[in-house]
């Protein structure tokens, strides 16, 4: 990624005249200057600000210091010229040189990031306020200030759900934000036996922080000042923060049971909740009639409601997705621009900027600490995995230690080093998702790289006869770029169950994410984790589905009428597949090119999906015919639909013309003759009285032609429907192989745009 962001620095300086340059130079700025504490000459004793003086007036013997920072970073701001802040690059003991910018608190960030500053602005016509958000998840920690209900009307009418007494938790922990509250566990007490109510509570309340965090992701009121440790600093709101919300508590300390779950559902859909929210799901994808949340999904759209589910977290291997039914909207995670650097500075002078970390406590020594190998310093032949009780205290006290990641998480390996007296950690990475690197509130001075650092650091580690080290931490840094990524956890397609149907549907925030957290644990959920906190940072699918999940009660609130099909196409259509330069979307697992099989139709992009101009619907109806295609039988039916309904079997029933934004062409590997599919679909006109659609085709390859007929499509009226269809020509590649592109629809106002996936299998 640093590449291509030199790369695109390079370009954006293009076209600047010569003079325009000089008085660039010229001109002084604001500058913050990042310094390695650890790296200063022992001539100023322990007098950094002494050091920070001396860096700066080396470069300017007329700069003005302004502040010196010695807890969010370490270093000191000043005014430079373009210059000087070069060459204040090139001294020693300097990490980094950033230009000063303008900041407002309005958002932790995701509000800001997908464009949504002030939502009763952005929409105008919507009123979230008589929406309500529905949680499948662990509970909820009422006392949080983001299900404060200052400024909220009465509970909506409709409403017909309580709030469940229970341990730790009454009916009057709710309120106007949060307006209802049950918990389900018979199945899992089934299997568990009676819930130990001295490690969890039999209540909605939430012990374990994942409820919590998503609901108040989805729709959190505001609350000004929220962090994590410093960390993420600004006001947190949800993505419907008008919203109302009622939390299905289905998920317990130990996993959550498909009869709880369904439970769960069924009572959310007689109490006429308006978005459901599942954040779960199996570890592969199963048949439609086997999945209690499809079957609980089906149920629901039916009613009208919109449900978005979690990807999952298997990514970033191929058949991955699961929750794939298409009644219900799959979103899978990105990242944002916002980071936590922690670089890993070493004695021969080489840094590693991959790192990250949400450590706060107390700082390591100013200076270099001795760097121990785990493998080395074990009483265990997988001692380089940092095992709880494997260290040698002897070989780890007051250093350093480099542990193997895959085995153990993170969080764990970290306690193993600190029982051992270990002062610090470097974690390397060697997942399938090596490259990505996830903030944690570690428990002690740490961080984790990818294993292209881990092999340089091990390199010097192992030849060097004193090797030595530190960790940098540098705080919130914002506008990281590019961004958003694919994460690299986030499960992918092609969709195992139906492969004409494309999954994930779309990505929307799920890296680093700040959301309430619970007073119970800690943020890293460990026991001998005693800080308490009122916000925490995690990362997961789950992270991105609540703000899918708040966006639809946005859209629902500015459009009453449209179904759940027609909802998730707005967001569909709308969302976007590359950058503001035009470059495509990266994956993190790579930093190449993403592809629909990873994001779906693209990012959430919700100011656009306010007003997406066509759309495509579907009703019940519809998922028959669907499910006839897949040949599913009257009892398979109707176990999910819960009718009896038998497949005409004087129709063709086709899954290609279900009608879905985006399009999926699954064909036969081997063979030299072309094969032929079509694709019929639907869109009305959402997006003005009289509009006329063209069509325009972008394939990345030539051996499949795509021919759209008609190519233009004319509306006189509002919520006129036109069809078209889509007729794929392709020749025969080798199993594995993959193409993709696009068809996009424009009036010169909306694009609306349907991803192409085609596979050979």
């Amino acid at each position: 990624m640093k590449f291509l962001l030199v790369l695109v620095v390079g370009l954006c300086f293009g076209h600047v005249s010569v003079a325009s340059v000089e008085e660039n130079h010229a001109q002084k700025k604001t500058y913050i200057v990042h310094m390695a504490k650890s790296q200063m000459p022992a001539s100023f004793g322990d007098d950094h600000t002494q050091w920070y003086h001396s860096s700066l007036k080396s470069v300017s013997d007329s700069a003005e210091m302004h502040y010196t920072y010695n807890n969010a970073v370490h270093g000191f701001s000043g005014r430079l010229t373009l210059d000087e802040a070069q060459s204040m690059k090139k001294q020693p003991g300097v990490v980094a040189v950033l230009e000063d910018v303008k900041y407002e608190l309005h958002t932790t960030r995701t509000p800001e990031f997908l464009g949504l500053y002030e939502s009763a602005e952005l929409f105008p016509g919507s009123d979230a306020s008589d929406i309500i958000i529905g949680m499948m998840d662990t509970g909820v920690w009422p006392e949080s200030k983001s299900f404060n209900d200052s400024g909220m009307g009465p509970v909506p009418k409709s409403w017909k759900g309580v709030c469940e007494n229970g341990t730790n938790f009454n009916s009057s922990d709710c309120n106007r934000k949060l307006i209802g509250a049950r918990y389900y566990s018979k199945g899992y007490e089934a299997v568990f036996g009676p819930i130990n109510q001295t490690q969890e509570s039999k209540s909605p309340r939430d012990d374990i922080g994942h409820g919590t965090h998503t609901t108040t992701t989805a729709g959190g009121s505001s609350v000004v000042g929220a962090n994590l440790f410093g960390y993420a600093s600004g006001t947190a709101r949800g993505m419907a923060s008008s919203a109302r919300v009622a939390m299905y508590k289905v998920c317990w300390l130990r996993g959550c049971f498909s009869s709880d779950i369904l439970a769960g559902m069924d009572q959310a859909i007689d109490e006429e909740v308006n978005v459901i929210s599942i954040s779960l799901g199996f570890f592969f994808a199963q048949p439609y009639y086997l999945d209690p949340i499809a079957i609980g999904a089906y149920a629901a759209m039916e009613q009208g409601i919109f449900v978005s589910c979690a990807a999952g977290n298997e990514g970033p291997y191929s058949f991955s997705v699961v929750n794939v039914a298409p009644w219900f909207t799959t979103v899978g995670a990105g990242t944002l621009d916002r980071d936590f650097p922690a670089d890993v500075s070493l004695g021969n002078g080489m840094k590693f900027s991959d790192g990250t970390s949400l450590y706060k406590g107390l700082s390591l020594p100013k200076k270099l600490l001795p760097l121990v190998y785990a493998g080395n310093a074990s009483k265990s032949p997988d001692g380089g995995f940092c095992a709880s009780g494997s260290l040698i205290p002897e070989k780890v006290r007051g250093k350093i230690v480099l542990c193997n990641g895959g085995f153990f998480s993170r969080i764990e390996a970290g306690v193993a080093v600190k029982e051992a007296g270990g002062l610090g950690m470097v974690l390397v990475n060697e997942e399938a998702d090596a490259t990505e690197v996830l903030a944690v509130a570690d428990l002690l001075p740490a961080t984790m790289v990818g294993p292209t650092s881990g092999a340089k650091i091990k390199s010097y580690l192992f030849s060097d006869p004193n090797p030595r080290a530190t960790i940098i931490f540098k705080g919130t840094e914002l506008g990281i770029q590019p961004s958003p990524v694919v994460a690299g956890f986030t499960s992918r397609g092609p969709n195992p169950v139906t492969p004409q149907l494309l999954k994930p549907d779309l990505l929307a925030p799920g890296v680093n994410i700040i959301a309430a957290w619970t007073g119970r644990v800690g943020p890293t959920e460990l026991a001998s984790d005693v800080r308490r906190v009122a916000f925490n940072i995690i990362s997961g699918t789950s992270m991105a589905t609540p703000h899918v999940s708040g966006l639809a009660a946005l859209l629902k609130g500015a459009h009453l009428q449209w179904s759940p099909a027609a909802i998730r196409s707005a967001l569909m259509t709308t969302a976007y597949t590359t950058y503001k330069n035009g470059h495509p979307l990266l994956d993190s697992i790579n930093e190449m090119p993403a592809t629909p099989f990873d994001y779906g139709a693209g990012h959430v992009d919700p100011v656009k999906a306010l007003d997406p101009g066509l759309i495509y619907d579907l009703n019940a109806s519809d998922y028959l015919s669907f499910l006839c295609a897949i040949n599913y039988t009257t009892s398979e039916i109707s176990v999910l639909t819960r009718r009896n309904f038998t497949c005409d079997p004087e129709v063709e029933y086709s899954v290609t013309n279900l009608n879905y934004p985006s399009f999926a062409v699954a064909l036969k590997s081997g063979g030299n003759a072309s094969t032929v599919v079509k694709y019929t679909r639907t869109v009305t006109n959402v997006g003005g009285v009289a509009a006329t659609y063209n069509a325009s085709v972008n394939m990345k390859n030539e051996t499949v032609k795509v021919l759209v007929q008609p190519d233009s499509l004319s509306f006189s009226q509002l919520n006129e429907r036109q069809s078209y269809t889509v007729t794929f020509t392709a020749g025969s590649l080798p199993s594995n192989s993959f193409i993709y592109g696009s068809i996009t629809w424009s009036d010169g106002k909306h694009v609306v745009g349907s991803p192409i996936a085609i596979s050979w299998m």
